[in-house]
């Protein structure tokens, strides 16, 4: 889908460097530019490859104008405004309408008209899509679920009982939403199994990520948010709670009954312990492990980054040293004391 370079910069509301009648088809790097391609520079560490690019054009801050040999669109936010030039080069179409014979209906399910059903999908009985809805190809929908509009289930979902879905969501293949938490008591050595009976709430423009799974509410029902993005693999225990417009990176596990406010930002494989409270606007660095509740906005983070394997084995025993070495001192300051 070719757009004049003009008409692009009148789009996301961009002062425009170079001739408006450039047409671009593409995105593109820095580094393998295109006549016909945008790219885009956010990062400091890429500003060494704009001298040489040759992209049709490039998405980058006023300050960096000057060194871009080609057309340039000035933005306050270079990335935000490539991701919405992306989104204008690339539109998702809208799916078919239909239901594919091989898919199988319950006849107490309600499809919308111009939803589209995949091959081999099945919907059970009390289930509502709602219209412009796509349920891909091998996606199981369990009773009583609620789909919205214009939501996309890309392929190989399973929707357990009582889920609801908002609108304009988009869930990737393996993700699977409402199983049972791992609910379980300790009678004398035996695990007796805690009936699960809550349910799963999804709010609208969600993003869900390939092999996510969200677990259903023990009791009360599992709550994510309006504008909440979930990476892939991402395990959200029962009866988590994930504010509005909270972005959580890949293989993060969130334990039961977890609450995490809105507009927080969650790094790849951070642990989030049970019933403890996250407030709003916390950023959370990668391979965090988070043991108590944080109630201030900020960063926070945990681990040790990685170093030469000689360097982490002297570190360890220095660790382990810690707790002898803190008596001696403490011992050490009783008698300066005295």
């Amino acid at each position: 889908m070719g757009l004049r370079l003009g008409e692009i910069a009148e789009y996301v509301g961009c002062e425009l460097r170079g001739e408006p009648d450039t047409t671009i088809e593409r995105v593109c790097t820095l580094q393998a530019g295109v006549a016909d391609g945008i790219s885009f520079l956010a990062n400091p560490h890429y500003r060494q490859f704009l001298p040489d690019t040759r992209a049709g054009a490039v998405i980058l801050a006023g300050a960096d104008a000057d060194q871009c040999p080609v057309a340039a669109l000035l933005a306050d936010d270079p990335y935000v405004t490539y991701a919405r030039v992306a989104q204008l080069l690339y539109p998702v179409t809208a799916p078919e309408s239909g239901i594919d014979p091989s898919a199988v209906v319950a006849p107490g399910a309600r499809v919308d008209a111009t939803a589209y059903v995949g091959p081999n999908v099945v919907i059970e009985t009390g289930v509502r899509v709602g219209p412009g809805s796509l349920i891909g190809a091998g996606c199981i929908l369990q009773q009583d679920c609620r789909v919205g509009e214009n939501t996309r289930l890309i392929a190989n979902i399973t929707l357990c009982r009582q889920v609801v879905i908002g609108d304009r969501v988009l869930i990737h293949p393996g993700v699977v939403i409402g199983s049972d938490g791992f609910g379980i008591a300790n009678d004398h050595g035996v695990w007796v199994k805690l009936p699960q009976v809550g349910g799963v709430r999804i709010g609208n423009d969600v993003e869900i990520g390939a092999n996510t799974t969200i677990d259903r509410g023990a009791v009360e029902d599992t709550v994510i948010e309006d504008g909440v993005k979930l990476d892939n693999q991402i395990q959200v225990a029962h009866n988590v709670y994930i504010g509005a417009h909270t972005a959580i990176a890949g293989c993060t596990a969130i334990a039961g009954s977890a609450r995490i406010g809105k507009h927080c930002m969650i790094g790849g494989a951070v642990g989030i312990t049970g019933h403890l409270e996250i407030a709003d606007g916390v950023v959370i660095t990668a391979m965090t492990l988070v043991t108590k509740s944080i109630a201030r906005p900020g960063l926070y983070s945990s681990g040790l980054a990685s170093m030469p394997n000689k360097q982490w084995n002297k570190t360890l025993i220095r660790l382990r040293q810690l707790d002898d070495m803190a008596k001696r001192l403490a011992a050490l300051e009783k008698k300066l004391d005295k």
